[in-house]
C-alpha cells in the first residue's frame, strides 16, 4: 500500500502596517492563530517593521532562531498578505516622487485652482492642498464633444470648426479641434476599445479590427518636452488631456513617446480611471505618478529581506504569494501594486475584516463599522455587499479610482481637548505620535485618551512600560490629573459652574462621541437606512472604549466585537479576495432590448478582468464576476452603481434604489453611462467565516452568568449615569467562556483591546465576538434653570447636525446644476420667534439672511398657519437675498398641536433660470426689480399636502409679462429644485421632533437659547479688544458708489454699533443690496476676526447696532434691482469690515458671474480671483473668496452640457500686490462659443483696484475682454464694462481677467519675511485674533460618500 505523502504545514500571514502600529496575525493548522503587535517604526530595532513581524511569526512557527540581518526563507509561508500606509503617508507628508505633469494646452494650472473652492471657510489666511507634480509641459492637441445638436444636424456646425470628427469609445461624437501635424497608427478592439500600435513596439494587440488613422500629436515638440524633462531629472509623469476618457488616443501618443524616450512610471489618466472630470482625473493621475514610485521603492526594499526576492519558484505559483490589500478592498499580487490603488489599504483590510465577521446573513442586520485608532477614526457601512465609491478626497487631493466607502470623521484616541468661547471642543487637531497625549509623558496635550484614563477607562497595568525619555515608564496618571483640575478651575470661573475635573473629562468624552455620531448618521440615512437598524462593530485600539456609549446616542441597540478587533485590518487580510475592477464609459438609453449589447461589453470586461485575474495564481474556477451598469435619469446628474439584480432588471433597481436614497423618482428615459465588471477570484480563507455566526452563537450557545471570582481586579471608573466613581469589575477575555454573560459596569480586556461596558450594557462572550446589548435606557434629566457648558457642547453639535442633514437631503434630491454641484445653497433651524439657531452654511452671503425671510412669514401669517404648511419667498423685502435665491420654509408645530410653532426649518437654493432680462435674472443691464425674474413675496408651496404646482407655475410664468422679458424655460427643474427643498425641510422637522422625543420641548428650548447667548458673548469678549480704536473705512465699487462703515464699541459691554452713514444712494443699476445681504456679511465677518470656533445663530449679531440709512445702495427701495448686490455689493461691504478692523489686505473683491443664454440651456458660474495679504501669510492664488465658495464648472462637464468650448484657465502670475507678503493672483478664464448666444458678465474691481494694507501694494484689476470677430477676418479684442452684456457668435471669445488681492507690509520693511517674522515686526500693531491664526491644515485622511459633508463641515471650522 502506498505511503501518504503528508504536505508540510505552512503559516498563513497577515500584516496591517498602520501609522502607529504594525500588527500581524498568522494562521497555521497544526500551530492555532498568533499575533504579535509592534512599532511601525523602530529603527534602533529593526529596519522594517512588517519584514520583523514576519521574522517573529517565523521564529515561533518554526521554533528556530532567525538572525535579524539575514534574508528571511519564505519555503514556510504559504502566503503573505499586506495592508500599508506608505502611500497614504506619503500623500498626507507630500514625500512622494519628483513628476512632472503634462496637460492640455491652455489648462497648466487647472489642477491647481481646482474646483476653485477654499478648505475652510471662515479663514484669513487661505491655505489650499499643494498640487503633487512640480513641473508642467503644455501639449499642443485639442479634443471636444460634438455639441448634439451639430451630431442631430452636421449642417449646423459653424465651418471653421474643422478637425476631424471621430467616435469615442462610448460610440459618442467627438471633434479633433487642434490642427496636427503627424500621423500615427491606431488599431481597436470591440467597440472601440482604443489601443496604440507603435513599431516597433507592440503596445496591444488583440481582437484587432481594422485600423483607421486620425491625425497624431506633433511628435517633434512633445519629444522635445519630454527630452527636456528627462535631462532636469524626471522619472515620472503624468499625462492628462482633455476628454481623454471618451478619446484617449492622444494620451496614448504620448505615453509612447514617453517610453521610447526612457521614463520608467508614466501615469495615463484615461487608463487609471476613464471618468468625466478633467481636474479629478488629472489630480488621481499625478497622485499615481506621485505615489507609484514610492510604493515600489518600499516594495523593492520590503523584497530584499527576502531570499529570493518574494518571487515565487519558476514562475509556477508554488511558492510564497505576496499580495497587498487595494482602495477598493480586494487583494492583487505585490508586482502590480500600485499608489493611485493603495491609499486606502490599511483601512479597507479593517472594512472587510468587519463585514466578514459582524455582518451575519442569517438576520441580515446592516452594520456599520466604526474604526477608531490612535491618530484617526474611520466609519464605513456593510449591509451584505461592498459599497464603493469613485471620487473621493484624500489628504486634500481628489482621487478617482474605486474604494472602498470610507470616511474619516476624528482625529481619534490622539484628539486634543479644549475650551473655547464656552465650548467643549474635541480635535481636529491630533497629538499625534510624538508628543502624544499627556500620559506618554512627552509634554503632550490633553487628548481623548487621556480623558478615558482619568476616568478609569483604561487598566494602566495592561499597557507596556514604554513611555517617557527612558521609554521605561507606565501611563502617568498625575499630569493627567493636574491638568483636567487646572482646566475644570478655569471653565468653572469662566461660567461659574461647579464641575468636577470628572465631569470635565467625562464631559469631553460625550462630546466626541456626538461629533463622531454626526458623520455616521449621514453615512446610513443619507442612502435612506434608519441609523437605529444598523449593528455597531468597534475595532481598532481606541474603538472598545467609546462603542457603548456612541451606540446609545444612535440609537444603536447592539454593538459587535470581534476577537481580533483591535487587529481588525490585519485579519481583513485573510478574509479578502483578488478582484480586478474594469470599466468602460458608454452611451446607450437603457431598455431590455439594450441588453444584448451591454451583455457582449459584460463578456470583453470579464475577459479583461480573467486574464489579470489568472495571471495572480488563481485558478478560473474561483473566479465569480459581479455587473453594474452606472445608471443615471437622463437630464440629471446624479448617477447610481447598479449591481446586476437577480431578475436581471436594471431599471427597476435603479429605480428602488433611487426612490430610497432621494424618495422620489423621475419620468424619464434611463441612460447608461458606464458598463462595469469586478472579476474576484475567491480566496481560500474567505468562505470559512461563516462557520460560526454570532446569530446562531447567541441562539445555542447557554446563557450563563459570570462567576462573582472571575475578574482578577477592579479600577474605579466614572460614569455619568452614576455621577461618580464606581468600583468595577475586570475581566480577562481569555478566561471567559463562550455563553457568558457579563453585566456592566465592566471591562472586558485582552492583550490588545479594551472593551467598556456602562452600567446598562450587558455583554455576552461568544465564540468568536463579544456580543453587546447597550440597554437603551432613559436619558439623564437635565436642569433647565442653569447651562450645563457639556450639554451646550453636546447641542450645539445636534443643533448643526439637523442643519447639515437638511442639507445633504437638499443636495442629493435637488437636480440642477447650481444645487447638486456647485453647492449654492444653505439650510438652517430657526427658533419659535424666527430667530437663527444654526446655519450649516456653504455659501456666506446666505448666514444670517434667512432669519429675515422666515421672521418676514412668520409675522405675514402669525395665527393662519397650520401643520404641513410650506412657505417660499424671494423677495428682497421679505429677507431675501436676490431673487434667483428662492427660499423655502416650514413651521415645525408641537406634537398634537395646531397653534404653538416650536421651531422653523428653511432651504435656500439657487435656482439658475427664474426669468429675467433677455431670459437672465442676472442681466448686467437690469435697473429695475420686474427685470430679474420670478418675484415671491409670500405663498403657499404645501397647504393641505398639496404641492401649488399651478400657483408657482402661474408665478414663474409671469415674469416674461414683462418688456423684453422672458419666463423660465426649464420650469420643470425649478419644480424639482424646490420639491427638494421641501424633502431638505421634512428631513429638519423629522430630526426636530425626533430631538424633543430624546430630551423634551423644554430642555431642547433651553439650550436653543444657550446657544445663541454663548455666540453673543464671544462676540462681545471681541469687540471689547477693540474699545476706544477710531474704527471706520470707506472703499468703492466701480461706478464711484461709495460704502462707509464707523465702528463705535462700547468698552463696558462689549456692544457695538456698525454705522454705514455716508453710504451713496441707491443706484440705476443691480448693485443695491438688501439690507440681509450687509448683515450676512457682518455675520461672516465676525466670525472670521474671531478667528476660533463659535456657533452661527442671531447671537452673533445681538450686541451689534446696525445703522443703515434707508434709500442707500444698503437700504433700497422694493423696486429696486439687487441682484448684483448679493454677489459684488457684499464683497465691497467685507472689503469695508476687514479694512476698518486692519485685518488684512482686500481680496478680489467681486464674485465674476459669467452667464450663457442658448434657446433652452443656461450655463453660468462664479469665477475666483486673488486673495489678500496679512501679517503673516501670503494671499492665496485662484481661490474663491468672502462671500462665495461655490465650485467652478469642470471644463469637460462644462463642454458636454452646453455649446462651449473653455480654451484656457490659468493663472495671472504677478497679478496679486507686491509687499511683504504679496497678494494671491487672479485667473485668465477664456470661453469660446460654439454658437451664437447671449453672453454676461457681472464684475468689480475694473477700476478701483484691491487695496493694500500697511504700505503693501494694491491688487491688479480685473478686466472682460470680447474677441469680437471683425468683417475683414480676424478678432478684435473689446474691453467690456466692468458688467456688460453681448450677443456672442459662433467662433467669439469672452476672456475674463480677475483681480489679484492686495499686498501686506512694505517690500522695503527690513523685517520682511512671512510666518513668525513678519508677526514679530507688527506685535505694536493690534491685530484680530483672525489675522493671527495658523494656517488650517488638517485634511482627513478619507472622504467618501461624505466628502461632502466633509467638505462643508471643514468650511465651517
Amino acid at each position: 500500500m502506498p505511503t501518504a505523502i503528508t504536505k508540510p504545514d505552512k503559516v498563513k500571514i497577515c500584516i496591517d502596517r498602520g501609522g502607529t502600529f504594525c500588527d500581524v496575525i498568522a494562521m497555521s493548522e497544526t500551530k492555532g492563530d498568533h499575533l504579535v503587535k509592534l512599532l511601525s517604526v523602530n529603527p534602533e530595532h529593526y529596519p522594517d517593521a512588517p519584514r520583523e513581524g514576519v521574522r517573529r511569526v517565523l521564529e515561533w512557527f518554526t521554533g528556530e532562531s532567525m538572525p535579524k540581518d539575514q534574508p528571511i526563507d519564505t519555503s514556510r509561508i504559504e502566503y503573505l498578505r499586506m495592508g500599508t500606509t506608505v502611500a497614504t503617508n506619503a500623500l498626507l507628508e507630500r514625500k512622494g516622487e519628483r513628476c512632472a505633469l503634462l496637460i492640455t494646452k491652455g489648462f497648466k494650472d487647472a489642477l491647481e485652482i481646482g474646483t476653485q473652492t477654499r478648505p475652510f471657510l471662515f479663514q484669513l489666511a487661505i491655505k489650499k492642498p499643494d498640487v503633487l507634480y512640480t513641473k508642467v509641459v503644455e501639449v499642443e492637441e485639442r479634443v471636444a464633444p460634438e455639441w448634439l445638436e451639430f451630431v442631430q444636424d452636421p449642417s449646423l456646425a459653424p465651418a471653421e470648426y474643422g478637425g476631424e470628427l471621430v467616435e469615442g469609445v462610448n460610440g459618442s461624437k467627438l471633434r479633433v479641434l487642434q490642427p496636427l501635424s503627424e500621423w500615427f497608427t491606431f488599431a481597436y478592439t470591440s467597440h472601440l476599445a482604443l489601443q496604440l500600435i507603435c513599431p516597433p513596439r507592440l503596445l496591444y494587440l488583440k481582437s484587432l479590427v481594422p485600423l483607421f488613422r486620425i491625425r497624431g500629436i506633433d511628435t517633434a515638440q512633445v519629444r522635445t518636452d519630454l527630452e527636456a524633462l528627462y535631462a532636469e531629472g524626471y522619472r515620472s509623469i503624468a499625462i492628462v488631456l482633455c476628454h481623454s476618457y471618451l478619446y484617449p488616443l492622444h494620451e496614448k501618443a504620448v505615453e509612447s513617446i514617453a517610453q521610447s524616450v526612457g521614463f520608467p512610471h508614466i501615469s495615463v489618466s484615461s487608463d487609471l480611471q476613464a471618468m468625466i472630470n478633467l481636474v479629478s482625473r488629472g489630480t488621481s493621475a499625478t497622485a499615481d505618478a506621485y505615489l507609484t514610485p514610492e510604493v515600489r521603492r518600499y516594495l523593492d526594499g520590503f523584497a530584499e529581506g527576502f531570499k529570493g526576492k518574494l518571487q515565487q519558484e519558476g514562475g509556477s505559483g508554488t511558492g510564497c504569494r505576496v499580495s497587498f490589500m487595494q482602495s477598493d478592498g480586494s487583494l492583487c499580487d505585490f508586482r502590480k501594486f500600485s499608489g493611485l490603488k493603495a491609499i486606502l489599504s490599511g483601512p479597507a483590510g479593517g472594512v472587510v475584516g468587519f463585514a466578514r465577521t459582524s455582518y451575519d446573513p442569517i438576520d441580515a442586520s446592516p452594520v456599520v463599522g466604526f474604526d477608531m485608532g490612535g491618530t484617526s477614526t474611520d466609519v464605513s457601512r456593510y449591509g451584505g455587499k461592498y459599497e464603493h465609491v469613485f471620487e473621493t478626497t484624500t489628504a486634500g487631493v481628489t482621487i478617482q479610482t474605486p474604494q472602498l466607502d470610507i470616511n474619516t470623521v476624528a482625529a481619534g484616541g490622539g484628539s486634543i481637548l479644549t475650551y473655547r468661547n464656552g465650548l467643549f471642543n474635541v480635535g481636529p487637531e491630533s497629538a499625534g505620535a510624538h508628543p502624544g497625549p499627556a500620559c506618554y509623558r512627552k509634554g503632550g496635550p490633553l487628548t481623548v485618551t487621556d480623558a478615558n484614563h482619568f476616568l478609569g477607562r483604561l487598566h494602566i497595568d495592561s499597557f507596556p512600560k514604554i513611555f517617557g525619555r527612558s521609554e521605561d515608564m507606565p501611563l502617568d496618571y498625575e499630569i493627567v490629573k493636574t491638568k483636567f483640575e487646572a482646566l475644570t478651575k478655569d471653565i468653572n470661573a469662566e461660567n461659574g459652574s461647579s464641575l468636577t475635573p470628572a465631569e470635565v473629562a467625562c464631559g469631553f468624552i460625550n462630546v466626541a462621541n456626538t461629533s463622531m455620531a454626526r458623520p455616521i448618521r449621514a453615512l446610513t440615512e443619507q442612502r435612506g437606512f434608519r441609523t437605529s437598524a444598523h449593528n455597531l462593530s468597534c475595532f481598532g485600539g481606541a474603538g472598545g472604549q467609546h462603542a457603548c456609549a456612541l451606540a446609545q446616542v444612535l440609537g444603536m441597540h447592539n454593538v459587535i466585537v470581534h476577537k481580533y478587533s483591535s487587529l481588525l485590518s490585519a485579519y481583513g487580510m485573510a478574509l479578502a479576495d483578488v478582484a480586478v475592477d474594469s470599466s468602460e464609459p458608454f452611451l446607450l438609453q437603457y431598455s431590455p432590448s439594450a441588453l444584448s449589447v451591454l451583455n457582449g461589453r459584460f463578456e470583453a470586461l470579464k475577459e479583461k478582468g480573467l486574464e489579470q485575474i489568472l495571471s495572480q495564481g488563481i485558478e478560473e474556477h474561483k473566479v465569480i464576476y459581479e455587473c453594474y451598469l452606472n445608471l443615471r435619469y437622463r437630464g440629471s446628474d446624479t448617477k447610481l452603481m447598479i449591481l446586476k439584480p437577480k431578475d436581471g432588471d436594471f431599471a427597476k433597481a435603479f429605480i428602488e434604489q433611487h426612490r430610497r436614497e432621494f424618495a422620489f423618482v423621475l419620468d424619464a428615459p434611463i441612460d447608461v453611462e458606464n458598463v462595469r465588471v469586478r472579476a474576484i477570484g475567491l480566496g481560500e480563507d474567505s468562505d470559512k467565516i461563516a462557520e460560526s455566526t454570532y446569530v446562531r452563537d447567541l441562539n445555542e450557545l447557554p446563557e450563563v452568568m459570570v462567576a462573582k471570582d472571575k475578574h482578577f481586579g477592579t479600577n474605579q471608573i466614572f460614569f455619568e449615569e452614576n455621577g461618580e466613581f464606581v468600583t468595577a469589575p475586570l475581566y480577562r477575555l481569555e478566561d471567559l467562556q463562550p455563553g457568558t454573560t457579563v453585566p456592566g459596569p465592566a471591562i472586558m480586556l485582552d492583550k490588545t483591546q479594551t472593551i467598556l461596558l456602562h452600567p446598562q450594557n450587558v455583554a455576552r462572550v461568544l465564540r468568536s465576538h463579544v456580543f453587546i446589548d447597550v440597554g437603551l435606557g432613559p436619558r439623564k434629566e437635565l436642569d433647565t434653570t442653569v447651562v450645563d457648558p457639556i450639554q451646550l457642547s453636546i447641542f450645539s453639535h445636534r443643533f448643526m447636525g439637523i442643519a447639515e442633514q437638511m442639507g445633504r437631503a437638499l443636495q442629493k434630491t435637488a437636480v440642477s446644476v447650481q444645487i447638486k454641484e456647485r453647492l449654492d445653497f444653505s439650510c438652517a433651524i430657526f427658533g419659535p420667534d424666527g430667530c437663527l439657531v444654526a446655519n450649516a452654511p456653504n455659501v456666506p452671503v446666505h448666514l444670517g439672511s434667512m432669519q429675515y425671510a422666515v421672521q418676514f412669514q412668520a409675522e405675514r401669517h402669525q395665527g393662519k398657519l397650520r401643520p404641513g404648511d410650506i412657505l417660499v419667498s424671494n423677495h428682497p423685502r421679505a429677507g431675501g437675498t436676490h431673487l434667483p435665491d428662492i427660499t423655502v420654509i416650514q413651521p415645525v408645530f408641537a406634537d398634537g398641536s395646531n397653534e404653538e410653532i416650536v421651531f422653523w426649518v428653511a432651504a435656500r437654493g439657487h435656482h439658475g433660470d427664474i426669468g429675467g432680462l433677455h431670459g437672465n435674472s442676472m442681466h448686467p443691464q437690469t435697473t429695475e426689480s420686474w427685470q430679474e425674474g420670478a418675484n415671491i413675496l409670500s405663498t403657499f408651496l404645501v397647504r393641505d399636502g398639496e404641492f401649488k404646482e399651478k400657483d408657482m407655475t402661474d408665478i414663474f410664468m409671469k415674469a416674461g409679462d414683462y418688456p423684453e422679458c422672458m419666463a423660465p424655460r426649464q420650469l420643470n427643474m425649478n419644480m424639482s429644485d424646490l420639491k427638494a427643498q421641501c424633502a431638505a425641510c421634512a428631513v429638519g422637522s423629522a430630526q426636530i421632533h425626533a430631538l424633543f422625543g430624546e430630551y423634551g420641548k423644554e430642555v431642547v428650548q433651553h439650550y436653543m437659547a444657550a446657544i445663541r447667548t454663548n455666540a453673543e458673548l464671544a462676540v462681545r469678549s471681541f469687540l471689547k479688544t477693540r474699545a476706544g480704536e477710531l474704527l471706520q473705512a470707506e472703499d468703492y465699487l466701480d461706478d464711484g458708489t461709495i460704502i462707509a462703515l464707523k465702528v463705535d464699541i462700547d468698552d463696558t459691554d462689549g456692544t457695538a454699533t456698525f454705522d454705514f452713514t455716508g453710504t451713496s444712494p441707491e443706484s440705476l443699476s443691480n448693485l443695491n443690496a438688501p439690507e440681509s445681504v450687509t448683515r450676512s456679511a457682518l455675520i461672516y465677518c465676525l466670525r472670521t476676526l474671531i478667528g476660533t470656533d463659535m456657533p452661527l445663530n442671531a447671537g452673533v449679531l445681538a450686541p451689534v447696532r446696525l445703522v443703515i440709512p434707508p434709500d442707500t445702495i444698503l437700504s433700497p427701495s422694493m423696486e429696486a434691482a439687487v441682484c448684483c448686490g448679493n454677489t459684488e455689493t457684499s464683497q465691497r461691504v467685507v472689503d469695508v469690515v476687514f479694512k476698518a478692523f486692519e485685518a488684512c489686505a482686500a481680496s478680489q473683491g467681486c464674485m465674476n458671474a459669467t452667464h450663457f443664454d442658448y434657446k433652452e440651456w443656461y450655463y453660468g458660474e462664479t469665477i475666483c480671483g486673488g486673495a489678500g495679504a496679512g501679517p503673516t501669510w501670503v494671499g492665496q492664488s485662484a481661490t474663491q473668496i468672502n462671500m462665495t465658495n461655490t465650485r467652478i464648472g469642470d471644463v469637460e462637464v462644462a463642454e458636454k452640457r452646453y455649446p462651449l468650448l473653455l480654451r484656457e484657465f490659468s493663472i495671472r502670475r504677478g497679478s496679486g500686490g507686491a509687499g511683504r507678503n504679496r497678494g494671491g493672483d487672479g485667473v485668465h478664464r477664456e470661453y469660446e462659443a460654439r454658437l451664437d448666444m447671449e453672453a454676461a458678465h457681472i464684475g468689480e474691481r475694473r477700476v478701483n483696484q484691491p487695496y493694500g494694507m500697511h504700505g503693501g501694494g494694491p491688487g491688479e484689476r480685473g478686466a472682460t475682454y470680447w474677441m469680437r470677430k471683425s468683417p475683414n477676418g480676424g478678432f478684435r479684442r473689446i474691453k467690456m464694462k466692468p458688467s456688460a452684456a453681448c450677443h456672442i457668435k459662433a467662433g467669439e471669445r469672452l476672456i475674463i481677467h480677475t483681480p489679484g488681492g492686495g499686498g501686506y507690509g512694505s517690500v522695503d520693511d527690513a523685517n520682511g519675511e512671512t510666518g513668525a517674522t513678519g508677526a514679530t515686526a507688527n506685535k505694536k500693531r493690534k491685530t484680530v485674533p483672525g489675522a493671527m491664526a495658523p494656517y488650517r491644515s488638517t485634511y482627513s485622511r478619507a472622504n467618501g460618500s461624505l466628502a461632502e459633508y466633509a467638505a462643508m463641515q471643514e468650511s465651517c471650522d
